[in-house]
């Protein structure tokens, strides 16, 4: 008898308190045509960036959960394997998760990534973003998207991505996207 309570309890809590546990606290995200919030972090170099540097481009703002990553690592290699691609669109892509600098920094060697790595450690950008995940002792970002046209506009949000083709689909949005008369 103990154990088919402990069975009914098990699954008490996998179907009532697990799902609430992994839908996390997020803020809104911020809405198509909307003005993108403007941010600093810093970067695996070390350096400061900010969200107005980029005026002017499109930006490829992405938030992913953890660095070295079987997903995080797949969408990170498609984003730098098709660098040239937004070179030629006039954009650049911005990576974000709550990872530290450091952990940028290896993710970025090991991997042989050259687009900027941001350090959202406190999460306020990922939070403003409608993009952390908090489970309590546990933060990460989720895996959304931000394309955000050259005024700094949110043009198109991703909030289901799929890491291994994601970068492919951002491509073709910026061609359709580009082709629409201002």
């Amino acid at each position: 008898m103990l154990k088919i309570t402990l069975l009914v309890l098990v699954l008490v809590v996998i179907i009532f308190v697990v799902p609430r546990l992994f839908s996390g606290s997020r803020d809104a995200a911020p809405s198509t045509g909307s003005t993108a919030p403007d941010f600093t972090l810093f970067s695996q170099d070390g350096t400061s960036v900010s969200l107005k540097d980029y005026r002017g481009k499109w930006i490829v703002l992405y938030f992913y959960p953890k660095d070295q990553t079987p997903g995080c690592t797949r969408e990170a290699r498609n984003f730098q394997a098709d660098q040239s691609k937004y070179d030629q669109r006039n954009s650049v892509v911005l990576g974000v998760s709550v990872d530290s600098v450091d952990s940028h920094k290896k993710f970025c060697a090991k991997e042989g990534l050259n687009f900027k790595l941001l350090a959202d450690r406190d999460g306020k950008v990922s939070r403003e973003y409608g993009s952390l995940t908090n489970l309590g002792v546990a933060k990460f970002a989720a895996r959304h998207t931000f394309l955000i046209d050259p005024t700094g506009k949110v043009a198109r949000a991703y909030t289901n991505v799929d890491p291994g083709r994601h970068s492919e689909d951002v491509l073709a949005t910026l061609d359709q996207l580009q082709k629409q008369p201002n």
